[in-house]
């Protein structure tokens, strides 16, 4: 468990919770339907809560859930400081500047993105979203959302490079491991000089020791990326959260914590980082594409 819940964000506490009372819940031997059954819920209550989903959390039916299953006093009160955060601290990404405009999926990513210990990213059209200049995303949103008012538009760049700080926050930085098709470095987003300021910022950011960088070449051919872009989330140990797997496209975006699916993604990413060149050489790569532009 995590123990210092005062320091510990209100999404972190929103997933460990969730974590914790779905084990608890497993220990106890009991079916979703006879908890839900017991205490007069919705079967959906007591899934979102299992899941992290729910912004706020009742401290009332955290304990109804412990009485329930038996929990050690212990364990009930680290529940209960867990979910009293979620009652008295907001994620940045719930504030009224950003709320309107963050889909429904992408919250539900964000809060997985703060709370991870490490992010595998495999792009095939874009640069990885950690690693992209304001100006580069900027030229992005005004062709992607260009009905947008310009305000949203501010607002949507500010996301993108306020989401970038768990690179160099204090406490435990994000490991990113981010695997780019070279398509990634041709591909002419705005003007050259945005783009060579781009491709400056991938080389200088993939020099954090948190940071790792690789590409594949058009050289090697069919891969295991083909399918399509994805992101990997894993969680310390101490959370007890498994690997999720996160997927966008046009219409929506979501997670998915299906075993059997994020095994065929991690599989995946193994095999991308296999076949691709190593840091130094997808460096090489990146400064032989900055000298062509």
């Amino acid at each position: 468990m995590i123990g210092d819940s005062e320091s510990a964000s209100p999404a972190l506490c929103r997933l460990q919770l969730g974590a914790e009372l779905r084990r608890l819940r497993i220990e106890a031997g009991l079916k979703s339907a006879q908890v839900v059954k017991r205490l007069l819920w919705s079967p959906s209550k007591l899934t979102r809560l299992e899941a992290g989903e729910n912004y706020v959390v009742e401290p009332s039916d955290v304990m109804a859930l412990c009485e329930i299953y038996g929990a050690a006093p212990e364990t009930r009160a680290l529940l209960d400081d867990y979910a009293a955060v979620t009652k008295t601290k907001r994620d940045w990404w719930q504030s009224q500047q950003y709320r309107p405009i963050i889909r429904p999926g992408l919250k539900a990513f964000l809060g997985l993105e703060a709370t991870a210990a490490s992010l595998h990213n495999y792009e095939s059209e874009f640069v990885p979203g950690l690693l992209q200049t304001e100006a580069y995303v900027r030229a992005i949103h005004q062709i992607s959302h260009a009905a947008l008012p310009p305000d949203d538009v501010d607002r949507l760049v500010s996301i993108r490079m306020t989401r970038q700080e768990v690179l160099v926050r204090q406490q435990a930085p994000l490991k990113l491991v981010a695997i780019v098709n070279e398509a990634v470095l041709r591909r002419q987003v705005g003007s050259a000089a945005l783009l060579r300021g781009q491709l400056d910022h991938i080389a200088e950011v993939s020099e954090l020791p948190n940071v790792r960088v690789q590409v594949v070449p058009y050289r090697l051919g069919v891969h295991p990326g083909m399918a399509g872009p994805f992101v990997i989330l894993k969680f310390a140990k101490g959370a007890a959260l498994k690997p999720i797997v996160y997927l966008e496209n046009l219409a929506d975006a979501w997670v998915t914590r299906r075993e059997a699916d994020v095994e065929k993604y991690e599989e995946a990413f193994s095999d991308l980082q296999a076949l691709a060149p190593g840091p130094q050489e997808s460096l090489s790569l990146i400064h032989t594409a900055l000298k062509e532009l």
